[in-house]
This record gives structure tokens, C-alpha cells and sequence, in this order.
């Protein structure tokens, strides 16, 4: 069986590493756009022999065209390539927060459309070429086969979102992964302030039992001082940290885990009211 002859445009951390897996699964990969010094080195790394192309010499010899840039400018670089594209073509997407609405400039020539988002974290360097993660997944049911096929080919396991749920399935990835690496990096500058020479060794093992619990048990998952209604260390931690970024995340998070708690049955209204109180105080200067 002869597969799809692959495009990419903007070989980025994303790009460069998809058009690795799909080249590796047996399609060939026809060209590549690259336009920094960066996406060109990724490009000679991980897509060695493949041309770069100017973004519509691509759309020419493409079967399938992947565009992986960034969301702000999808729906532009979609409207800029729309001319070059051929009835039947399939575009693909490689952004979380869009469906297939911001490639209607693509659509109204006759391609057919999908979001093709994998939620993982990327590097951009071969680290990226074994790992497996979910594909967020939006086409039309007549499509929904063959995008299917390709992200199988990445390494992807499908997961179908609505075209209206593109927001909060992307704000959920954000939301989990990103403000993770916020928290965690405030967590390690605590520790650096008191002159702990590894922050990372100290939190590491916790942090990964935290979030395998958590994945495995949900509220279940939860211990600390919020779980138990410990009022008086909620309140000695905010007292204690003097960055007030870092304290105002803590008081985020903590009112946040008190609701939890109190629905989860952890706490009763008292321990949840004397929290709240806790965390309403300013810290004593």
C-alpha cells in the first residue's frame, strides 16, 4: 500500500518531531518549511534528506500537510497557504485550543480539515522519538479513519474532542502540565532560599508519588495540612514565605484544595471555615 505523501510547515519542537515518527512509520516525508536557524538544525537532525521548501512548495508536493506553528498565526499561515492547496488534500493541525474552525480558509478550497494535537511536552530533539502519548483529535466523521491511521502512526493513541470543547481540553493540558512546572519551580526556590544545595532531590520522590496517587486515586490522593484542617500551619506557611508571588500562589491553591477537601469528605465546614480564615490573613511584615 503506497501512504500519504507528508508535508510540514514550521519545523519546530512539534513539527520537526512528528514528521520524524511519520517518515519512520513508512510515509514519506516530501518537504519541509523552516525559516529559523533553530527549525533548520531541527530539520537537518531529525529530518535528514528531506528539502526545506518554501511553505508552498510544500502544499504542492503534499498529500497530507501538517501545520505546526503556533496558534496565534495558524488561522493566518491556513489563509496565506489556502490558494495552494487541492480539493481532497487533507490539513492537519497540530494546536490544542483549535478545531478545525481556523482552517476554513483551506476547507472553502476543498481540503478536508483536523486538529491532530499530541499532549505531550516536546524538546524537539530525538529524546522526543520514543515517547507515546494521547492525540487530541477533531475531523469529520468521513475523515476520522485515516487521521485515526496517522496519529497510530506517531505513536498516538486517538482521543476525539468535540470542536466546541477545543478551550477546555487544551486549557486542562495547560492547566495540569504548565502550572505544574511553575509550581514545582516555586517549591525548589523555597528550599534554595534556605539554602538547600538540591531542591530537586528533595521534592523529586515526593512529587512523583503525589502525582501517580493522584492519577490513580483523585481527591483520594490528597494529604497535607489543608486534608487534615491544619488552620495554624496553612497560616505559619503563608507567614513564612516572603516572595509574594509565591505566597499568593500558595493561598490560590490552598483555597482551591479546601473546596476539594470539604467535598471530598476530608474536612467538615469548621476545619473549611477555619482555612478560609487563614488564609484570608495578611502575613505579618
Amino acid at each position: 500500500m503506497t501512504l500519504a505523501r507528508v508535508g510540514i510547515v514550521g519545523a519546530g519542537r512539534v513539527g520537526a518531531v512528528l514528521g520524524a515518527r511519520l517518515r519512520a512509520s513508512g510515509h514519506p516525508v516530501v518537504g519541509v518549511s523552516a525559516r529559523s536557524a533553530a527549525s533548520r538544525l531541527r530539520a537537518d537532525t531529525l529530518l535528514p534528506g528531506v528539502p526545506v521548501l518554501d511553505p508552498a512548495d510544500v502544499v504542492a508536493a503534499s498529500d497530507v500537510l501538517l501545520l505546526a506553528v503556533p496558534d496565534d498565526s495558524l488561522e493566518l499561515v491556513a489563509s496565506q497557504l489556502a490558494a495552494h492547496v487541492r480539493p481532497g488534500q487533507l490539513v492537519l493541525h497540530t494546536s490544542g485550543r483549535h478545531g478545525r474552525a481556523v482552517l476554513a480558509a483551506t476547507a472553502d478550497r476543498g481540503a478536508r480539515t483536523a486538529a491532530f494535537h499530541p499532549a505531550m511536552t516536546f524538546t524537539g530533539s530525538d529524546v522526543d522519538l520514543d515517547r507515546s502519548c494521547v492525540m487530541g483529535l477533531t475531523a469529520l466523521e468521513s475523515d476520522r479513519a485515516e487521521v485515526a491511521a496517522l496519529a497510530a502512526a506517531v505513536g498516538g493513541t486517538p482521543v476525539w474532542i468535540a470542536e466546541a470543547d477545543r478551550a477546555v481540553y487544551h486549557a486542562s493540558l495547560a492547566h495540569g502540565a504548565n502550572h505544574v512546572v511553575t509550581v514545582v519551580n516555586q517549591a525548589m526556590d523555597l528550599l534554595r532560599s534556605i539554602g538547600v544545595a538540591d531542591p530537586s532531590a528533595v521534592l523529586e520522590p515526593l512529587l512523583r508519588a503525589s502525582v501517580t496517587n493522584t492519577l490513580a486515586y483523585g481527591d483520594a490522593a490528597l494529604t497535607g495540612p489543608v486534608a487534615r484542617g491544619d488552620a495554624g500551619t496553612v497560616a505559619e506557611h503563608l507567614a513564612s514565605i516572603q516572595d509574594p508571588d509565591v505566597r499568593a500562589t500558595y493561598a490560590a491553591l490552598s483555597g482551591a484544595t479546601v473546596g476539594r477537601a470539604l467535598a471530598d469528605g476530608r474536612i467538615d465546614d469548621a476545619a473549611a471555615d477555619r482555612l478560609r480564615d487563614a488564609l484570608a490573613e495578611e502575613p505579618a511584615r
